[in-house]
């Protein structure tokens, strides 16, 4: 997926979900400066910046002024987003995900590599299908 060669190119997790959005046309290349404040968990390590940017991308194409969407629409979605997220990786806390592993390090760079293309895969699924 795109958003994996994006945070691997220096975008933060968040920001490369939604770059890869906006390279696919279906979100405004300004949210990603939105996404920018998701990343490492919003600074505090707690939800993880990748999940974050993918329910910004939901509801922005569901949410309730949206024509394709509603507020039942987008909610619905950002739920199925995490029920397929938390069967791979159990938890969307970014302090849980990352336990053990030092921020800077290639091990952490890669598992958060793993989990950008993973929420990628995830979201690409969710809009493709109608609720």
């Amino acid at each position: 997926m795109k958003a994996a060669e994006y945070f691997n190119q220096g975008y933060s997790c968040s920001e490369s979900v939604i770059m890869e959005a906006f390279e696919k046309g279906i979100v405004p290349k300004e949210l990603l400066s939105v996404a920018t404040s998701f990343s490492g968990g919003m600074g505090s390590g707690c939800l993880c910046g990748a999940v974050a940017a993918s329910q910004i991308v939901l509801g922005y194409l569901f949410g309730r002024e949206n024509t394709q969407g509603n507020e039942v629409c987008a909610r619905a979605k950002a739920k199925q987003f995490i029920e397929e997220f938390t069967k791979t990786h159990k938890a969307t806390c970014c302090r849980v995900l990352t336990r053990g592993m030092d921020m800077a390090s290639p091990e952490r760079k890669a598992h958060c590599t793993n989990m950008v293309n993973d929420c990628s895969k995830i979201l690409e699924n969710l809009v493709k299908v109608k609720v």
